[in-house]
Protein backbone atom coordinates (compact mmCIF):
# COMPACT_ATOMS: atom_id res chain seq x y z
CA UNK A 1 0.00 0.00 0.00
CA UNK A 2 1.64 3.70 -0.80
CA UNK A 3 2.25 6.14 1.58
CA UNK A 4 0.02 8.39 -0.46
CA UNK A 5 -2.69 5.85 0.31
CA UNK A 6 -1.95 5.12 3.64
CA UNK A 7 -2.41 9.17 4.17
CA UNK A 8 -5.33 9.07 2.52
CA UNK A 9 -6.54 6.45 5.20
CA UNK A 10 -5.69 7.72 8.03
CA UNK A 11 -7.40 11.10 6.90
CA UNK A 12 -11.06 9.32 6.36
CA UNK A 13 -11.17 6.68 9.31
CA UNK A 14 -13.78 9.43 11.19
CA UNK A 15 -17.46 8.68 10.89
CA UNK A 16 -19.75 10.13 7.73
CA UNK A 17 -20.14 13.53 8.40
CA UNK A 18 -22.89 14.88 5.27
CA UNK A 19 -23.98 18.33 7.32
CA UNK A 20 -21.42 20.60 5.47
CA UNK A 21 -22.42 19.51 1.82
CA UNK A 22 -26.22 19.44 2.52
CA UNK A 23 -26.06 22.75 0.26
CA UNK A 24 -24.49 21.11 -2.28
CA UNK A 25 -26.85 17.94 -2.77
CA UNK A 26 -29.82 20.61 -2.14
CA UNK A 27 -28.76 22.62 -5.35
CA UNK A 28 -27.75 19.84 -7.38
CA UNK A 29 -31.75 18.18 -6.97
CA UNK A 30 -33.30 20.07 -9.79
CA UNK A 31 -29.99 19.22 -12.58
CA UNK A 32 -30.78 15.27 -11.24
CA UNK A 33 -34.27 15.30 -12.24
CA UNK A 34 -33.88 17.21 -15.33
CA UNK A 35 -30.82 15.48 -16.38
CA UNK A 36 -31.92 12.22 -15.31
CA UNK A 37 -28.13 11.99 -13.22
CA UNK A 38 -27.24 12.75 -10.32
CA UNK A 39 -24.74 15.71 -11.10
CA UNK A 40 -20.73 14.91 -10.63
CA UNK A 41 -20.89 17.80 -7.84
CA UNK A 42 -23.30 15.65 -5.77
CA UNK A 43 -21.30 12.28 -6.23
CA UNK A 44 -18.33 14.04 -5.17
CA UNK A 45 -20.08 15.60 -2.01
CA UNK A 46 -21.03 12.23 -0.95
CA UNK A 47 -16.97 10.98 -1.25
CA UNK A 48 -15.47 14.14 0.48
CA UNK A 49 -18.47 12.86 3.09
CA UNK A 50 -16.77 9.65 3.41
CA UNK A 51 -20.05 7.68 2.10
CA UNK A 52 -18.58 5.28 0.07
CA UNK A 53 -16.30 4.38 2.07
CA UNK A 54 -19.09 3.31 4.63
CA UNK A 55 -18.80 -0.42 4.20
CA UNK A 56 -15.13 -0.98 3.12
CA UNK A 57 -12.87 -2.82 4.88
CA UNK A 58 -10.81 -1.11 7.41
CA UNK A 59 -7.69 -2.43 5.98
CA UNK A 60 -8.51 -1.21 2.63
CA UNK A 61 -9.50 2.44 3.93
CA UNK A 62 -13.03 1.98 5.47
CA UNK A 63 -14.10 4.47 7.97
CA UNK A 64 -15.94 2.15 10.26
CA UNK A 65 -19.39 3.91 10.08
CA UNK A 66 -22.38 1.67 11.47
CA UNK A 67 -25.61 0.30 9.25
CA UNK A 68 -27.11 2.88 12.05
CA UNK A 69 -25.14 5.97 11.43
CA UNK A 70 -25.47 5.12 7.25
CA UNK A 71 -28.91 4.78 7.44
CA UNK A 72 -29.05 8.38 9.24
CA UNK A 73 -27.54 9.75 6.53
CA UNK A 74 -29.30 8.39 3.55
CA UNK A 75 -32.71 9.62 4.83
CA UNK A 76 -30.77 12.97 6.06
CA UNK A 77 -29.78 13.07 2.20
CA UNK A 78 -33.11 11.94 1.04
CA UNK A 79 -34.97 15.09 2.65
CA UNK A 80 -33.01 17.03 0.04
CA UNK A 81 -33.22 14.76 -2.77
CA UNK A 82 -34.48 11.44 -2.72
CA UNK A 83 -32.75 10.10 -6.40
CA UNK A 84 -29.21 11.33 -4.50
CA UNK A 85 -30.22 9.30 -1.45
CA UNK A 86 -30.60 6.39 -3.45
CA UNK A 87 -27.92 6.10 -5.90
CA UNK A 88 -25.53 7.36 -2.22
CA UNK A 89 -26.91 4.25 -0.70
CA UNK A 90 -26.81 1.70 -3.48
CA UNK A 91 -23.33 2.48 -4.32
CA UNK A 92 -21.49 2.50 -1.12
CA UNK A 93 -23.50 -0.78 -0.23
CA UNK A 94 -21.74 -3.23 -2.42
CA UNK A 95 -19.10 -2.62 -0.19
CA UNK A 96 -20.69 -4.33 2.16
CA UNK A 97 -20.84 -7.40 -0.60
CA UNK A 98 -17.48 -6.96 -1.97
CA UNK A 99 -15.57 -7.30 1.51
CA UNK A 100 -17.87 -10.97 1.72
CA UNK A 101 -15.57 -12.04 -1.61
CA UNK A 102 -12.07 -13.12 -2.39
CA UNK A 103 -9.93 -11.13 -0.73
CA UNK A 104 -7.67 -10.48 -3.71
CA UNK A 105 -10.86 -8.92 -5.21
CA UNK A 106 -11.50 -6.43 -2.72
CA UNK A 107 -7.99 -5.24 -3.07
CA UNK A 108 -8.70 -5.20 -7.14
CA UNK A 109 -11.04 -2.98 -6.02
CA UNK A 110 -10.54 -0.48 -3.66
CA UNK A 111 -6.61 -0.95 -3.07
CA UNK A 112 -5.71 1.76 -4.96
CA UNK A 113 -8.66 3.74 -4.79
CA UNK A 114 -10.76 3.32 -1.29
CA UNK A 115 -13.77 5.31 -3.19
CA UNK A 116 -14.18 3.56 -6.00
CA UNK A 117 -17.73 3.05 -7.21
CA UNK A 118 -19.53 0.05 -7.90
CA UNK A 119 -23.39 -0.11 -9.44
CA UNK A 120 -25.55 -3.31 -9.62
CA UNK A 121 -28.50 -5.07 -11.60
CA UNK A 122 -29.23 -7.81 -9.72
CA UNK A 123 -32.03 -9.24 -12.04
CA UNK A 124 -30.66 -11.98 -13.92
CA UNK A 125 -33.03 -12.66 -16.30
CA UNK A 126 -31.91 -11.12 -18.89
CA UNK A 127 -28.27 -12.86 -18.12
CA UNK A 128 -26.84 -15.47 -19.97
CA UNK A 129 -23.65 -17.77 -18.93
CA UNK A 130 -22.11 -21.20 -19.43
CA UNK A 131 -19.62 -22.67 -16.72
CA UNK A 132 -16.08 -22.59 -17.79
CA UNK A 133 -12.89 -23.97 -16.16
CA UNK A 134 -12.13 -21.60 -13.67
CA UNK A 135 -15.26 -19.10 -14.17
CA UNK A 136 -17.99 -18.05 -16.10
CA UNK A 137 -18.56 -16.90 -19.56
CA UNK A 138 -21.20 -14.06 -18.78
CA UNK A 139 -22.98 -11.68 -21.65
CA UNK A 140 -26.62 -10.65 -21.42
CA UNK A 141 -28.52 -6.59 -20.72
CA UNK A 142 -29.16 -5.72 -17.27
CA UNK A 143 -31.96 -2.66 -16.51
CA UNK A 144 -32.21 -0.62 -13.42
CA UNK A 145 -28.72 -0.15 -12.88
CA UNK A 146 -28.47 2.81 -10.40
CA UNK A 147 -25.86 5.41 -10.39
CA UNK A 148 -23.80 3.17 -13.25
CA UNK A 149 -22.74 6.46 -15.28
CA UNK A 150 -20.46 7.50 -11.54
CA UNK A 151 -19.00 3.80 -11.70
CA UNK A 152 -15.97 1.56 -12.68
CA UNK A 153 -17.31 -1.52 -11.69
CA UNK A 154 -20.65 -3.54 -11.44
CA UNK A 155 -22.40 -6.35 -9.69
CA UNK A 156 -24.36 -8.43 -12.32
CA UNK A 157 -27.20 -10.96 -11.31
CA UNK A 158 -26.92 -14.60 -13.35
CA UNK A 159 -28.56 -17.76 -13.20
CA UNK A 160 -25.58 -20.56 -13.48
CA UNK A 161 -26.47 -24.11 -14.12
CA UNK A 162 -25.17 -26.28 -11.67
CA UNK A 163 -24.62 -23.59 -9.00
CA UNK A 164 -27.34 -22.36 -6.14
CA UNK A 165 -30.02 -19.52 -6.60
CA UNK A 166 -28.75 -16.21 -7.75
CA UNK A 167 -24.75 -15.85 -8.71
CA UNK A 168 -23.91 -12.07 -8.63
CA UNK A 169 -20.75 -11.27 -11.25
CA UNK A 170 -18.34 -8.06 -10.67
CA UNK A 171 -17.02 -7.13 -13.86
CA UNK A 172 -15.14 -4.37 -14.14
CA UNK A 173 -16.34 -0.99 -17.04
CA UNK A 174 -13.80 -1.86 -19.96
CA UNK A 175 -16.84 -5.42 -20.31
CA UNK A 176 -20.06 -3.50 -20.60
CA UNK A 177 -21.75 -0.68 -22.04
CA UNK A 178 -24.53 1.80 -20.44
CA UNK A 179 -27.77 2.08 -22.56
CA UNK A 180 -29.47 4.99 -21.74
CA UNK A 181 -33.32 3.59 -21.13
CA UNK A 182 -34.31 5.98 -18.03
CA UNK A 183 -37.41 7.48 -18.94
CA UNK A 184 -39.29 7.48 -16.14
CA UNK A 185 -42.06 9.21 -13.72
CA UNK A 186 -40.21 9.33 -10.47
CA UNK A 187 -36.87 9.12 -9.47
CA UNK A 188 -35.03 10.40 -12.61
CA UNK A 189 -32.23 11.16 -11.04
CA UNK A 190 -31.20 7.64 -10.65
CA UNK A 191 -30.13 7.34 -13.95
CA UNK A 192 -30.70 3.64 -14.08
CA UNK A 193 -29.91 2.70 -17.11
CA UNK A 194 -29.52 -0.65 -18.90
CA UNK A 195 -26.08 -2.18 -18.57
CA UNK A 196 -25.48 -4.51 -21.45
CA UNK A 197 -22.24 -7.06 -22.95
CA UNK A 198 -22.52 -8.44 -26.33
CA UNK A 199 -20.17 -10.42 -26.64
CA UNK A 200 -19.46 -13.28 -23.94
CA UNK A 201 -16.63 -12.00 -20.95
CA UNK A 202 -14.85 -14.48 -18.29
CA UNK A 203 -16.03 -14.03 -15.05
CA UNK A 204 -13.27 -15.61 -12.55
CA UNK A 205 -14.59 -17.71 -9.63
CA UNK A 206 -13.13 -14.94 -7.04
CA UNK A 207 -15.54 -12.29 -9.10
CA UNK A 208 -18.66 -14.28 -8.30
CA UNK A 209 -20.80 -13.88 -5.22
CA UNK A 210 -23.44 -16.89 -4.07
CA UNK A 211 -26.68 -15.78 -2.92
CA UNK A 212 -26.40 -18.73 -0.51
CA UNK A 213 -22.82 -17.35 0.46
CA UNK A 214 -24.75 -14.08 1.93
CA UNK A 215 -27.42 -16.20 3.07
CA UNK A 216 -25.48 -18.56 5.44
CA UNK A 217 -23.07 -15.55 6.36
CA UNK A 218 -20.23 -16.66 4.66
CA UNK A 219 -16.65 -14.44 4.83
CA UNK A 220 -13.68 -13.69 5.91
CA UNK A 221 -13.57 -10.86 7.52
CA UNK A 222 -12.41 -9.66 11.05
CA UNK A 223 -14.59 -7.30 12.09
CA UNK A 224 -18.33 -8.35 13.41
CA UNK A 225 -20.46 -6.19 11.23
CA UNK A 226 -19.96 -8.47 8.47
CA UNK A 227 -21.64 -11.39 9.98
CA UNK A 228 -24.87 -9.24 9.22
CA UNK A 229 -27.03 -10.88 6.88
CA UNK A 230 -26.56 -9.47 3.49
CA UNK A 231 -30.10 -9.22 2.86
CA UNK A 232 -30.64 -6.91 5.44
CA UNK A 233 -28.49 -4.32 4.74
CA UNK A 234 -29.14 -4.25 1.26
CA UNK A 235 -33.20 -3.90 2.00
CA UNK A 236 -32.40 -1.35 4.30
CA UNK A 237 -30.76 0.44 1.30
CA UNK A 238 -33.73 0.64 -0.88
CA UNK A 239 -36.23 1.40 1.97
CA UNK A 240 -33.95 3.90 4.38
CA UNK A 241 -34.49 6.81 1.03
CA UNK A 242 -38.40 6.49 1.25
CA UNK A 243 -38.22 7.71 4.99
CA UNK A 244 -36.49 11.31 3.97
CA UNK A 245 -38.34 11.93 1.13
CA UNK A 246 -41.54 11.51 2.80
CA UNK A 247 -40.49 13.38 5.81
CA UNK A 248 -39.27 15.96 2.94
CA UNK A 249 -42.86 16.38 1.86
CA UNK A 250 -44.49 16.27 5.15
CA UNK A 251 -42.27 19.43 5.62
CA UNK A 252 -43.44 21.03 2.39
CA UNK A 253 -47.17 20.90 3.46
CA UNK A 254 -46.61 21.77 6.80
CA UNK A 255 -45.01 24.97 5.06
CA UNK A 256 -48.38 25.34 3.05
CA UNK A 257 -51.12 24.77 6.18
CA UNK A 258 -48.95 26.80 8.33
CA UNK A 259 -48.40 29.56 5.98
CA UNK A 260 -51.89 29.71 4.36
CA UNK A 261 -54.15 32.76 5.06
CA UNK A 262 -56.44 32.36 1.90
CA UNK A 263 -58.96 29.22 2.84
CA UNK A 264 -58.37 27.59 6.65
CA UNK A 265 -60.76 25.40 6.01
CA UNK A 266 -58.48 23.27 3.59
CA UNK A 267 -55.71 23.31 6.05
CA UNK A 268 -55.18 24.13 9.66
CA UNK A 269 -58.82 24.83 10.45
CA UNK A 270 -59.84 21.61 8.90
CA UNK A 271 -59.61 18.94 11.06
CA UNK A 272 -59.08 16.66 8.78
CA UNK A 273 -55.96 18.49 7.84
CA UNK A 274 -54.77 17.84 11.68
CA UNK A 275 -55.78 14.29 11.24
CA UNK A 276 -54.05 13.47 8.07
CA UNK A 277 -50.58 15.20 9.33
CA UNK A 278 -50.67 13.14 12.57
CA UNK A 279 -51.16 10.01 11.06
CA UNK A 280 -48.25 10.95 8.29
CA UNK A 281 -46.18 11.72 11.10
CA UNK A 282 -46.78 9.03 12.77
CA UNK A 283 -46.18 6.72 9.73
CA UNK A 284 -42.83 8.36 9.19
CA UNK A 285 -41.40 8.60 12.60
CA UNK A 286 -42.17 4.42 13.03
CA UNK A 287 -40.47 3.63 9.91
CA UNK A 288 -37.47 5.11 10.76
CA UNK A 289 -37.63 3.96 14.97
CA UNK A 290 -38.52 0.50 13.52
CA UNK A 291 -35.83 0.52 11.24
CA UNK A 292 -32.95 1.42 13.71
CA UNK A 293 -33.96 -0.56 16.32
CA UNK A 294 -33.62 -3.90 14.40
CA UNK A 295 -30.44 -2.92 13.35
CA UNK A 296 -29.61 -1.97 16.76
CA UNK A 297 -30.30 -5.15 17.95
CA UNK A 298 -28.99 -6.96 15.36
CA UNK A 299 -25.54 -5.25 16.09
CA UNK A 300 -25.44 -5.80 19.32
CA UNK A 301 -25.90 -9.45 19.09
CA UNK A 302 -23.10 -9.48 16.39
CA UNK A 303 -20.60 -8.03 19.36
CA UNK A 304 -22.12 -9.86 21.94
CA UNK A 305 -20.50 -13.20 19.38
CA UNK A 306 -23.77 -14.36 18.54
CA UNK A 307 -26.00 -15.08 15.48
CA UNK A 308 -29.21 -13.47 14.86
CA UNK A 309 -31.86 -15.97 14.85
CA UNK A 310 -33.72 -17.14 11.28
CA UNK A 311 -36.76 -15.85 12.69
CA UNK A 312 -35.45 -12.70 13.54
CA UNK A 313 -33.68 -12.37 10.28
CA UNK A 314 -37.07 -13.40 9.08
CA UNK A 315 -39.46 -10.50 10.84
CA UNK A 316 -36.67 -7.49 10.48
CA UNK A 317 -37.11 -8.55 6.46
CA UNK A 318 -40.85 -8.38 6.43
CA UNK A 319 -40.49 -4.60 8.54
CA UNK A 320 -38.12 -3.47 6.51
CA UNK A 321 -39.96 -4.81 3.40
CA UNK A 322 -43.47 -2.38 4.70
CA UNK A 323 -41.43 0.64 4.59
CA UNK A 324 -41.65 1.69 1.03
CA UNK A 325 -45.20 1.10 1.81
CA UNK A 326 -45.94 2.40 4.75
CA UNK A 327 -43.83 6.08 3.07
CA UNK A 328 -46.46 5.64 0.14
CA UNK A 329 -49.71 5.48 2.71
CA UNK A 330 -48.02 8.46 3.85
CA UNK A 331 -47.14 11.16 1.27
CA UNK A 332 -50.82 9.68 -0.53
CA UNK A 333 -52.52 11.30 2.34
CA UNK A 334 -50.88 14.55 2.16
CA UNK A 335 -50.84 14.83 -1.24
CA UNK A 336 -54.78 14.04 -1.35
CA UNK A 337 -55.29 17.35 0.06
CA UNK A 338 -52.34 18.92 -1.40
CA UNK A 339 -53.90 21.59 -3.23
CA UNK A 340 -54.48 22.12 -7.23
CA UNK A 341 -50.87 23.01 -7.25
CA UNK A 342 -49.98 19.84 -6.95
CA UNK A 343 -50.73 18.53 -10.20
CA UNK A 344 -48.24 20.74 -12.24
CA UNK A 345 -45.33 19.13 -13.00
CA UNK A 346 -42.80 21.48 -11.14
CA UNK A 347 -44.72 20.80 -8.40
CA UNK A 348 -42.34 19.62 -5.19
CA UNK A 349 -44.65 17.02 -4.19
CA UNK A 350 -45.83 16.07 -6.65
CA UNK A 351 -41.73 14.72 -7.27
CA UNK A 352 -41.67 13.32 -4.09
CA UNK A 353 -44.94 11.43 -4.76
CA UNK A 354 -43.88 9.61 -7.88
CA UNK A 355 -40.32 8.70 -6.11
CA UNK A 356 -41.62 6.95 -3.25
CA UNK A 357 -44.07 5.19 -5.90
CA UNK A 358 -41.39 4.03 -8.14
CA UNK A 359 -39.85 3.33 -4.83
CA UNK A 360 -42.61 0.70 -3.86
CA UNK A 361 -41.58 -1.21 -7.13
CA UNK A 362 -38.73 -2.34 -6.34
CA UNK A 363 -38.91 -5.93 -5.47
CA UNK A 364 -37.30 -5.69 -2.38
CA UNK A 365 -39.79 -3.21 -0.96
CA UNK A 366 -42.68 -6.09 -1.76
CA UNK A 367 -43.90 -7.08 1.73
CA UNK A 368 -46.63 -9.37 0.60
CA UNK A 369 -44.32 -12.39 0.07
CA UNK A 370 -42.33 -10.94 2.92
CA UNK A 371 -44.93 -11.45 5.44
CA UNK A 372 -45.97 -14.89 4.02
CA UNK A 373 -42.86 -16.47 4.66
CA UNK A 374 -42.56 -14.48 8.20
CA UNK A 375 -45.92 -15.81 9.34
CA UNK A 376 -45.31 -19.51 8.40
CA UNK A 377 -42.51 -19.30 10.36
CA UNK A 378 -44.41 -17.81 13.34
CA UNK A 379 -47.04 -20.54 13.14
CA UNK A 380 -44.14 -23.29 13.38
CA UNK A 381 -43.10 -23.91 9.36
CA UNK A 382 -40.08 -23.45 7.98
CA UNK A 383 -37.90 -20.54 5.87
CA UNK A 384 -38.58 -20.34 2.43
CA UNK A 385 -36.55 -17.23 1.79
CA UNK A 386 -32.87 -17.37 1.14
CA UNK A 387 -32.58 -13.33 1.33
CA UNK A 388 -33.29 -12.32 4.73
Amino acid sequence: MSTVLQAQIKANTGPIDIDPYLDILTRGAQSARSDRMVPKESVEAMREAGLFRAFIPPKLGGIGASPQQWLRTLITIAERDMSTAWIGGIISVHAFQIALMDHETQREVYGDNPDERVSSSYNPVGARTEEVDGGVMLHGRWGWSSGCDHCNWALLGAIVKGRPMLQTMLVPRSAYEIEDTWHVMGLQGTGSKDVVIEEPVFIPNSHIHSQMDGYNIKHDQAEPIYSLPWAQIFAATVAAPSIGAARHGLKLFLEKATGSSTDPTKLMGDPDIVRRVAEAKTLIDSAELSLLANFDRMTAQLDAGEEIPLIDRARCRYETGTTATRMMQAIDMLFDVGGGRSVFLDAPLQNIWHDIHITRAHVANNPVPLARNYGNMVLGGDNADFFI
